[in-house]
């Protein structure tokens, strides 16, 4: 139930973005160290650890479900957004990496009424153009300056916008906790494959950050869902993108990273148009996407 306390909320969701930003500062560091397969790994088997209090605590009996293709889909498409994330962090400026994974929002739309039918207002289409537009800006197509690894996070932004899709169709008939939990054990499993040939002994101090990126995850998650419980998705949605504003930071301040001129202007279209489109369409199935365990 809304408490409709902007300020509350905002609060919560400005801590949940700098959570996010040490998070994927740590990524960063940490790829630089290990291979990308090593880091879904730990992240997604910190996550399901995480869990495994409320599913002891509720029941395994709870965990049935009739509904193994909707959360095998929601799985895949989660752990594929993961790969392309932590990939672009480690390749990318922080800033720019996270920018790319906030492009979600533009893709839900689409995929929205292609798969569930369901309409989105004409005025959208602005908000969407210009998003594509700063996501050009970042890309830069056709100049010496072009990252194709950028394509890789534009990947994860759909990715990620597919799985968002999926937790709407899901939560038609299945409770969040059993949403979260196999989505979890989906991504725990499906990344623990690759280990066989990519596995290598973090050193001790490692193995601290990746305890650490477990942790992180898991407490910007509960400050999100916490956000969303104070004030309606389409107002409290958008300071989501302080993420972007902290990674920035984070980036310049242990990296020297800066954006440049294109990057910027294209950083700046993304967040309004993301914002616009937070705003404008389906912000319950924006807020859905960030669903974590809840006691009732």
């Amino acid at each position: 139930m809304h408490s409709d306390n902007l300020q509350r909320g905002a609060l919560f969701m400005i801590a949940s973005g700098l959570l996010f930003s040490v998070m994927g500062a740590l990524i960063k560091y940490i790829s630089a160290h290990l291979p990308n397969e090593m880091v879904v790994f730990f992240r997604s088997f910190m996550g399901l650890l995480v869990l495994l209090p409320w599913v002891w605590r509720r029941g395994f009996h709870h965990l049935k479900t009739k509904r193994w293709r909707g959360q095998l889909l929601r799985g895949l498409a989660g752990v594929s957004a993961m790969y392309c994330y932590f990939f672009t962090i480690a390749h990318l400026p922080l800033a720019e990496a996270v920018l790319l994974n906030y492009s979600t929002p533009l893709f839900v739309p689409f995929i929205a009424a292609m798969w569930l039918g369901e309409k989105f207002p004409a005025r959208l289409w602005f908000a969407i153009g210009t998003g594509f537009a700063g996501i050009l800006l970042i890309l830069k197509p056709g100049l010496a300056l072009f990252t194709p690894v950028a394509l890789i996070g534009v990947a994860g932004g759909m990715f990620a916008a597919l799985a968002m899709v999926s937790i709407r169709r899901l939560t038609r008939s299945e409770p969040t906790l059993r949403i979260v939990f196999y989505f979890s054990a989906v991504c725990t499993a499906v990344s623990a494959v690759p280990l066989a040939w990519r596995w290598q002994t973090p050193e001790p101090g490692l193995w601290i950050l990746l305890v650490l990126v477990g942790v992180m995850a898991s407490l910007a998650q509960s400050l999100m869902t916490r956000a969303y419980a104070h004030a309606p998705a389409a107002q409290v949605g958008p300071f989501t993108y302080s993420t972007v504003v902290f990674a920035g930071a984070v980036g310049w301040l242990f990296w020297g990273e800066v954006l440049d001129v294109l990057s910027f202007a294209g950083a700046l279209l993304v967040c309004l148009a993301g914002i616009l489109t937070i705003r404008l369409a389906g912000p319950r199935l924006l807020a859905e996407a960030k669903l974590v365990p809840k006691e009732s």
